[in-house]
């Protein structure tokens, strides 16, 4: 891979978010990398432009307008500004965030088109589209789905999604079917205009060869050009998106004016900011694109053409991500195998920078990453909390307690060497898009500061020469010191509270990496420092496990088209020994009191007497299938050798045992009258 140019100003784009739904973990498989890319960038002088948007037209947002009977222009609006706000909570800043809607777009688009047409790679061409005779409409795209001619997969009307992938020209696909009726669909003639992709070969082949960013993209590029290209319709028969010159029926296809937005969204950045947009896409200045590996044929083969051919810039770089799976399962919306970002981990209290970590670290960018809520735990326990947590915390702590200043500012050469070379082969692995490859070397310092501190043991040396104690923690704050910054592109928020900690009272954002080489000054005064990371508990995961399982309970009822609240089949557990069911100590218990706790819409905590000296405090997800004071005096059975947890904050010492059939929740009761603690067997 050729290094960044030097001293020319750079532009980072992610793909659109379609705003047809919501963000969900999927989404962020592409942003959150792309942000951490730039501020690595800035940390070693580059100047680094960032910018989205949002993909706004196309026939999914019309279908989607019209079943909740808004306009298409109220649907991206509502949309678009739930991404900018989930964006900016994920700590992922961009530039400049506009709408594929905007003026300057449908402005661009024209300008790019009419180019295009100007220098004859666009014809008009009459064709075959699917029309629906019983709701008297053309079918453009997701309108209609049928078979696709290249693999015998179902198929959408633009794209084999369930088979090769291969993109779909009108009238192509086999067996058509109105996605509004359910109905046959039928073909009739119309002029349409396309992109002569099929002369831009030899320019894709000589260009792909040179293309920077990541090989998965370079290769299936060249393995789609290397075959017949064939020539794409550029228009489409909708009323919603930029009207195609010189026809009011039609607008032109998506995939013209989304990647168009870059550019577009350049422009609203360069006029904020005085600056120029030709730069980029007229000059030499290299642009970077950050893709799903689902979008590569677009912008390594379709866009740059479309560039070349109305003599614009094309990309320096395509940096394509591996898909993301949800618990080992294939990522799929209808099927319930999905997070969205804000309901399901925002407004549970995760930090943002959590999930940032944990999924630029899990595996190598190109690859797939499986969104597990358990091994999410288990990765920021052991090396957010366990390794980097932990190394800031306990030298942070003892140094305050024991000096309450930075002591020297003597650093040992091998330490500072040490730091130079993590710094060195950090910057080397993020320009190369090896993101995995940079945490993991910023986490193996963090584990030399730990075992640093720890073979030292200056517990022992405060007592016993505290000179050498004090040179001791000079350099584990200066270790320190370069952990927050290596750190800052991944976990902004978190390092920005650590910076303080160590007495900096700069902005940490604008700090380069090379001031981790410059000695913090002795005699800083040191705040008493706070534990960055908490420990994500069992029952917290507990919690959002059975969030989880209950959403894919729901889409497999909708599936299967059976009416919610009927109860669902569920495959049986692996079986268990009689040993193992033995060591639950299941018993009778008696509510003495019920209230809601104010933290949560669904729990409750109750006073549970179980024959013991006194009632038991358990936490109960009953708040949505029982009044408090509905269950007062009800007898229950209760597991009471659980290990204890807290939910919201209160401690839970046990846990009820309920039948639960979705909607429809039913506390165990005995049969007859038992007294509070009789055993379950």
């Amino acid at each position: 891979m050729s290094k960044l140019p030097e001293d020319k100003p750079i532009l980072v784009t992610c793909g659109l978010p379609y705003a047809n739904g919501k963000a969900h973990v999927g989404h962020l498989r592409t942003y959150i990398p792309a942000d951490i890319f730039v501020r690595s960038l800035k940390k070693i002088g580059k100047e680094v432009t960032f910018i989205c948007g949002s993909d706004t037209h196309g026939t999914p947002i019309v279908v989607n307008a019209e079943e909740l009977k808004i306009t298409p222009k109220e649907l991206v609006e509502m949309y678009h500004q739930h991404f900018y706000e989930v964006f900016k909570s994920m700590g992922v800043i961009f530039d400049a965030f506009g709408t594929t809607d905007d003026p300057e777009n449908h402005n661009r688009t024209l300008d790019i088109v009419n180019k295009l047409i100007e220098k004859g790679y666009v014809y008009p061409k009459i064709i075959e589209i699917a029309y629906c005779p019983s709701c008297d409409r053309f079918l453009p795209d997701r309108y209609v789905a049928g078979v696709c001619p290249y693999c015998g997969q179902n198929a959408r009307g633009d794209e084999c999604d369930q088979g090769c992938g291969k993109h779909l020209e009108p009238g192509e696909l086999k067996d058509p079917t109105c996605t509004i009726c359910r109905g046959p669909a039928q073909y009739k003639e119309q002029e349409h205009f396309f992109f002569k992709l099929s002369e831009f070969k030899e320019f894709l082949l000589e260009y792909l060869e040179h293309l920077e960013g990541t090989s998965n993209a370079k290769n299936y590029a060249l393995g789609w050009v290397k075959q017949e290209l064939t020539d794409w319709c550029i228009t489409r028969t909708l009323e919603w998106g930029v009207k195609f010159p010189a026809h009011e029926n039609l607008v032109v296809y998506v995939w013209v004016d989304a990647p168009i937005g870059y550019i577009a969204f350049t422009e609203q950045w360069a006029k904020a900011k005085n600056d120029s947009w030709e730069k980029f896409w007229k000059g030499d200045c290299p642009i970077i694109h950050f893709i799903g590996g689902d979008i590569i044929y677009h912008h390594c083969i379709f866009w740059p053409a479309m560039l070349k051919g109305a003599d614009y810039s094309q990309p320096w770089a395509v940096v394509s991500s591996g898909m993301v799976k949800i618990e080992d399962k294939k990522f799929s919306k209808s099927r319930g195998y999905v997070v969205w970002v804000q309901e399901d981990y925002l407004d549970h209290n995760f930090h943002p920078d959590l999930l940032r970590y944990y999924l630029i670290s899990y595996t190598s960018h190109t690859k797939e990453v499986n969104f597990s809520w358990k091994v999410f735990q288990e990765r920021i326990n052991s090396e957010l909390v366990a390794v980097l947590g932990n190394f800031l915390y306990r030298s942070l702590l003892f140094n305050f307690k024991n000096f309450g200043q930075i002591p020297s500012d003597k650093i040992s050469p091998d330490i500072m060497e040490k730091i130079k070379t993590t710094i060195d082969e950090v910057i080397v692995a993020m320009e190369q898009f090896e993101f995995k490859k940079a945490i993991d070397t910023a986490m193996a310092l963090a584990s030399f500061g730990n075992s640093y501190f720890q073979s030292n043991e200056p517990w022992k040396l405060i007592k016993e020469n505290k000179e050498a104690c004090a040179n001791v923690l000079a350099n584990c704050m200066q270790i320190a010191k370069a952990l927050i910054l290596l750190f800052e592109p991944t976990l902004p928020d978190k390092m920005e509270i650590a910076w303080k900690q160590i007495g900096m009272d700069s902005n940490v954002h604008a700090v380069k990496y090379e001031e981790a080489l410059i000695p913090i000054k002795a005699g800083t005064k040191l705040s008493n420092p706070t534990i960055l990371f908490d420990k994500i508990e069992d029952s917290k995961i507990d919690e959002m496990t059975l969030i989880s399982n209950e959403r894919i309970r729901k889409a497999m009822a909708k599936e299967a088209g059976i009416p919610e609240g009927t109860v669902v089949a569920v495959p049986p557990k692996d079986e268990i020994t009689y040993e193992d069911f033995a060591k639950l100590d299941i018993r009778v218990g008696k509510i003495i009191s019920a209230e809601k706790i104010k933290k949560s819409k669904k729990l409750l905590k109750l006073m549970v007497d179980v024959g013991e000296s006194k009632p038991r405090q358990i936490v109960a997800g009953l708040a949505e299938y029982y009044q408090p004071e509905e269950l007062v005096g009800k007898i229950v059975n209760v597991i009471v050798n659980l290990q204890p947890a807290k939910l919201c904050g209160v401690e839970s010492q046990g846990m009820l045992l309920a039948a639960d059939a979705g909607k429809r929740v039913s506390l165990l009761t005995p049969d007859k009258e038992m007294q509070p603690g009789s055993i379950i067997r």
